[in-house]
């Protein structure tokens, strides 16, 4: 976090909302994590920032009236980093709030070098995670579009026509 603050200042963060649940739910009881979880799905699935946050606000008294003081906290400390997706284009919301591409592609590097064990040296791990990272951007990465671009650049367009 400070070192995107530090190399990249105008950067926005998204905080990954199934993180923000996760830890939520470490302080909510067993018996209660289903309806808090729905609780908190219905903040992300507000049409905008604005009514995202007053739903945020509804959902943060509702779990301090079930005694639940401490999910409370971590809900209402929380809310505001995952709310960033929704100064993009919502188009791009889905894409955005969460950070499982990234996972998916770290739990395939780990496989791959847990698979090989122990390495010779450092060099040859590098080589073997370069090789997978190249392999991906040339294959998958180069033919999907993960997200359309064109909502973007109308928005940077009316930025520049009106800024």
């Amino acid at each position: 976090m400070e070192a995107v603050g530090e190399v990249f200042p105008e950067a926005k963060y998204q905080r990954c909302t199934v993180h923000f649940y996760r830890n939520v739910f470490s302080v909510t009881p067993r018996t209660k994590v289903k309806l808090v979880a729905k609780m908190l799905k219905a903040i992300h699935a507000q049409e905008s920032k604005k009514a995202a946050r007053e739903k945020a606000k509804a959902v943060v008294q509702e779990l301090r009236s079930m005694k639940l003081k401490e999910a409370a906290k971590k809900a209402e400390d929380g809310i505001e980093e995952t709310l960033t997706c929704c100064d993009f284009p919502s188009e791009h919301w889905t894409r955005i709030r969460t950070n499982n591409v990234i996972e998916r592609l770290n739990r395939e590097i780990r496989r791959r070098t847990r698979a090989v064990g122990c390495f010779p040296d450092g060099s040859s791990a590098l080589m073997l995670v370069c090789a997978r990272l190249r392999h991906v951007a040339a294959t998958q990465w180069g033919s999907k579009k993960y997200m359309n671009m064109k909502h973007l650049e109308t928005i940077l367009e009316d930025v520049s026509i009106n800024g």
